[in-house]
């Protein structure tokens, strides 16, 4: 079992419009990490797409709000 703070690193092939789009984003507010985008992102993709699970809906507030994962 998986303990419940653990993170996994992905390396994914994204378009470079869509990386330059992110990385000018980050640049504009600092307040945002790729790491938090990214969970904030594939959080709301679940959500949106059917997966109604408690530790998912707080992952995603939690990246919104910027508190601890």
């Amino acid at each position: 079992m998986t303990p419940v703070n653990a993170t996994v690193s992905l390396m994914v092939e994204i378009p470079e419009d869509l990386h330059l789009s992110i990385k000018d984003y980050l640049d504009i507010h600092e307040m945002w990490s790729q790491e938090r985008m990214m969970q904030a992102a594939l959080s709301l993709f679940l959500l949106q797409n059917g997966v109604n699970q408690p530790h998912i809906n707080n992952l995603y507030l939690d990246s919104l709000f910027d508190c601890a994962a």
